[in-house]
This record gives structure tokens, C-alpha cells and sequence, in this order.
């Protein structure tokens, strides 16, 4: 005769076996997600990007951080599914190394908290949508998930807080270059600050100059001497050099950029403003320089000059303006066969030859009639002449060409976009 197992048994066998089958619901739950991971990677950057551009910081460490931050963020919210309360994983120290990041380039906490804010909503957007699709989580399994990502997020909003404030307090440290850095940046933002402390004159012409690099050098003062004009340098909280070249003469940026030759360290970053009068061209060029910068870091130029790269600086900015480009001219264009790349090189032949079939054709060391070929498949592809559309077709190729980690475009990769 069988024995018969106590009510008190049964009871503990049952609520093993719910245990069992709950964790298993959250790791179906979690394996669904890591199958999204790409996707909520790519949506966690585009909404952290709308609280506040991080390219605006220019510091390339903490731009280069922002990706990692993210993979990190979304493994940390993907881990606390199957954990509990009282059993949380532990903080990624990525997100706690951007945090002091941050604080060193003047990104404030609000900024900081505000991105993880809105970048936890939208996982639990995530988790509710997989966990409505697959039905298969009871409501007090999903409510016992919901508490333990938000006590998760609860300890993570505190370290990331305290470690910027750390970093913070850091930085107040005393050091001979801050006073004039911090006169500088309230001269930029439009305060009014006494000019005569500076040993430079507001009222010529003024051409800005940012130097990013892991060497400091003395190019720019040879450049400066070479050229016969005044210079105003300040090292920025990010490590990067603002330099001013000015005087009664238009220095242009062309100038400069011949002058940057060979002797130059191969690892210095070179982006260029363009010559303006007055405190507010001062400002304005100053301004130009920190928007091709992020072009600069991957033109393989040794200098960047915003005549040239101004337009595609200011497209890669545009979220909706990159993909839509990519959509509806790379994507027609290329779709991984063998014509692909002769196709891409001929149409960026084409159209930086100004449009002209003789010039690509020797520049590609190919005939004019392959050109028109491949220049009239390429019509076809698009459904619509050349001519229409090439300002167009000449950004999405350019931007292509840019690549850098970002909101995840297939082709076209936006410089705008980089890290969490």
C-alpha cells in the first residue's frame, strides 16, 4: 500500500511547481527580449538622443561610451526579469564610469536621470508588448517582475547619482586653467564678460580652431607664427584645445588647413570654423568648428573645414531626414548583389566629378559607356532620372561613408548618432 502524502505535502509541491513554472515564464519572457536586443538597442539611443544630443559635448570618450552604456543598460534591465526584489543584479560599472563621464564634460545630473528615465519607460514598453503577444506570464508573475525592475532602477538612478556627484565635486578642484575656461564658456553662451582680460582682440576676424587628440601639439603655434596672427587657447573640460586664430587680417580656413601638414601627430583631430568679424562671429565660428567635429573624427582628413562638410554636418543631425535618405535612395540602390560596390563607386565618381561621365570614367579607369550603364541602372533602381535627385543621392552616399556607432542604420550611419 502506497503512502499518502500529507496535506501539508501537497501544498509544498505546488507552490514548487508554480516557483518552477514562473521562472520558466521569465526566461521564455527574457529570451524573447534578447531576440528584440538589436531593435531595443536602437530605440533606447533615439530616445536618450531626444533629451539632449550628446555630440553636443564632443569629448570622444564620452561619445564612444554612450553605445557600450546602452548595450550595458539594456543587459541590466534584461537580467532583473529573472531576479527578485531582494536579489538584484549587480550595477554594470560602464554606466557608473559614463556617469562620471558626464560630470567631468558639465552634463548635468537632470540630464543624466532624465535619459534613464525615459529609457526605462520604454523597456517596460518592451516587456509589456512580449509579454501581451506571448501570454503566457500570470498578472501577479508580470506585477512581481514590474516591482523588481523598478527597485532595480530605483538602486541604479542612486549610483549613477552619487558617482556623478563624485565626479563633480572632483572637478572643482582648483587648477590655474579653470577661471579663464570658465570665462571663456560664459563668453560662448553670451554673458557679458569683460573682453579686456583677455589677451586678444573681439573687434577683427576671428577663425576657430578645436584640436581633439590623445597628444597635445605644437603644430598650432608653428601654424600661428607661420600665418602672423594673434591666437586665444583654452583647454576644454573634454581635453580638447579651442583655439581662435585672429587679427585685422581674414585668416581663412583653407590657410589653415594647408598648413597642416605631415609633422602633425596622426592621432589629433583637426576641425575648422570659418572666418567671421566681431564677438558674434567670435562665437559663430567657434560654433561652426564643434559642428563638423563629429565629421572630423572619421573623414580621414587631417583637417575639416566647415565650407566643406557644413551641409552634411547639419544632415546627420536630422534622425528623420538620415533614415529617410537611406530609405529611399541607398536602400533602392544596393541590396547585397555583386553590383553593389561597382555601383556605389561609380555613382560617388559621378557625382564628385560634378556630374560628368569623362571625369568618372578616368577616375575609375573604366570606359564612358560602363559609366552610362551603370548610371542608367541606377535610374531604373530609383525610378527617376539622376538629375532629380542627386543632391540627395550624393548625402545618403556621403553620410555611408561616415559610418560610426549609432541608432543601428543599416547603410547610412548618422555621425549624430553614437552612445548612452
Amino acid at each position: 500500500m502506497k503512502d499518502t502524502p500529507h496535506t501539508g505535502q501537497l501544498g509544498g509541491l505546488h507552490r514548487r511547481s508554480r516557483a518552477t513554472s514562473a521562472y520558466r515564464s521569465r526566461g521564455i519572457l527574457r529570451a524573447r527580449l534578447e531576440d528584440r536586443r538589436e531593435e531595443i538597442e536602437r530605440a533606447l539611443l533615439v530616445r536618450v538622443y531626444g533629451i539632449d544630443d550628446p555630440t553636443e559635448v564632443g569629448d570622444l570618450s564620452y561619445l564612444e561610451g554612450f553605445r557600450s552604456a546602452a548595450a550595458a543598460a539594456v543587459e541590466f534591465s534584461l537580467a532583473t526579469l529573472e531576479s527578485s526584489q531582494d536579489r538584484l543584479p549587480l550595477i554594470p560599472p560602464v554606466l557608473l564610469s559614463q556617469a562620471r563621464l558626464a560630470a567631468r564634460n558639465g552634463v548635468g545630473v537632470d540630464t543624466v536621470l532624465r535619459r534613464y528615465t525615459a529609457g526605462h519607460a520604454l523597456l517596460v514598453d518592451f516587456l509589456i508588448e512580449e509579454v501581451e503577444r506571448g501570454g503566457d506570464l500570470p498578472a501577479a508573475e508580470l506585477r512581481r517582475v514590474l516591482a523588481a525592475s523598478s527597485s532595480a532602477f530605483d538602486r541604479l538612478l542612486a549610483a549613477v547619482s552619487e558617482e556623478h556627484a563624485r565626479e563633480h565635486e572632483n572637478q572643482k578642484v582648483f587648477s590655474p586653467e579653470r577661471p579663464r575656461l570658465e570665462r571663456v564658456e560664459r563668453l560662448l553662451a553670451g554673458e557679458p564678460i569683460d573682453t579686456s582680460t583677455f589677451a586678444y582682440g573681439f573687434d577683427g576676424w576671428h577663425t576657430a580652431v578645436i584640436l581633439e587628440g590623445k597628444r597635445e601639439t605644437g603644430g598650432l603655434q608653428a601654424l600661428v607664427k607661420s600665418l602672423d596672427c594673434a591666437v586665444m587657447k583654452v583647454q576644454a573640460r573634454s581635453g580638447q584645445t579651442w583655439a581662435w586664430l585672429g587679427g585685422p587680417r581674414r585668416v581663412e580656413s583653407s590657410e589653415l588647413a594647408d598648413g597642416i601638414d605631415g609633422d602633425w601627430p596622426p592621432d589629433v583631430v583637426v576641425a575648422l570654423g570659418e572666418p567671421t568679424r566681431g564677438l558674434a562671429g567670435w562665437r559663430l565660428t567657434h560654433r561652426q568648428a564643434k559642428a563638423v567635429l563629429p565629421i572630423a573624427r572619421h573623414s580621414g582628413e587631417k583637417a575639416t573645414r566647415y565650407t566643406d562638410v557644413g551641409l552634411l554636418a547639419a544632415v546627420s543631425r536630422d534622425e528623420v531626414l538620415v533614415d529617410s535618405l537611406e530609405q529611399l535612395y541607398l536602400t533602392p540602390l544596393f541590396c547585397g548583389g555583386k553590383q553593389d560596390r561597382a555601383l556605389m563607386e561609380t555613382l560617388n565618381a559621378y557625382l564628385t566629378t560634378g556630374r560628368n561621365i569623362t571625369s568618372a570614367a578616368a577616375r575609375l579607369k573604366i570606359n564612358r559607356e560602363t559609366v552610362r550603364n551603370r548610371l542608367r541602372l541606377a535610374e531604373e533602381k530609383l525610378g527617376q532620372p539622376l538629375d532629380k535627385c542627386a543632391v540627395e543621392v550624393e548625402l545618403a552616399l556621403r553620410l555611408s561613408d561616415i559610418r560610426t556607432p549609432g541608432v543601428g542604420h543599416s547603410t547610412a550611419s548618422t555621425v549624430a548618432l553614437a552612445d548612452f
